[in-house]
């Protein structure tokens, strides 16, 4: 790999082994895996239910401790960091979209979305200001005031979403964002997630069964079994749309 290229590496995931135990039987959930993910572009890993896909994505995020191997996270090692470094590390450098939502139901939607920056300590107004423009560009500026529980399930995937952009990281991590959406707030969702990957120093990692989003990734990887099996550059030759599915 040259200069150039280690330059563009957001994540660099090499050789990781993990199993999980489930009872007396011991369960291979990831098997030598090796991937990058670049910035400037948005990466999608896509496989079968129980590959390991989620998994994978934890332990980048560095909320799942490996067996072996390494995975460095915007230059940093984060499977030598400490917990307290790790919180810190995470704070400001990932943006996390789970599938379930982890609002905070006894405060507001521009509350809920501007933790990330109030973990960071700063100023309550600012912090307010900011989480009412990313609720705008994700369709919901007037709800800021409102409490989860009114919203609907796929306004709360979006306040989600917003929380995760809302202090601009640089590695944005997303667990089937467009689960809960129709096509236009998918479309709206996705859009968002193309200007962030835009940035020359920004990358987004999304994990998905919606094949309807294919067609926004620069590359998708396929996991198969505890590991990657394929890697493939999409190759846009028109600009990327959100296919309606049919039942």
């Amino acid at each position: 790999m040259n200069d150039e290229t280690n330059d563009r590496v957001a994540v660099d995931v090499r050789g990781v082994e993990k199993h999980f135990s489930d009872g007396a039987r011991s369960i291979h959930v990831m098997k030598q895996v090796t991937l990058q993910a670049l910035k400037g572009e948005i990466l999608m890993l896509v496989g079968p239910s129980g590959c390991g896909k989620t998994t994978l994505l934890s332990a980048i995020a560095g909320t799942l401790n490996i067996e072996s191997g390494e995975i460095d996270v915007m230059g940093n090692p984060v499977h030598k960091m400490s917990d307290a470094a790790l919180t810190r590390f995470r704070a400001k450098t990932i943006g996390f979209i789970f599938q379930q939502f982890h609002l905070i139901p006894t405060i507001s939607v521009a509350e809920n979305v501007g933790i990330p920056l109030l973990i960071q300590n700063a100023p309550k107004k600012q912090v307010i200001d900011r989480a009412r423009a990313v609720l705008d560009a994700v369709g919901l500026g007037d709800r800021w005031k409102e409490r989860p529980n009114r919203l609907s399930g796929g306004q709360q995937q979006r306040v989600a979403i917003a929380r995760a952009l809302v202090h601009e990281p640089p590695l944005v991590i997303c667990d089937e964002p467009t689960a809960a959406l129709d096509a236009r707030n998918g479309e709206i969702v996705l859009e968002l997630f193309r200007n962030v990957a835009r940035s020359p120093d920004r990358a987004v990692l999304i994990v998905t069964h919606d094949n309807r989003i294919f067609s926004y990734a620069d590359r998708v990887a396929r996991m198969d079994d505890g590991e990657i099996v394929e890697v493939r550059e999409q190759g846009h030759t028109e600009p990327p749309h959100f296919v309606h599915e049919h039942a």
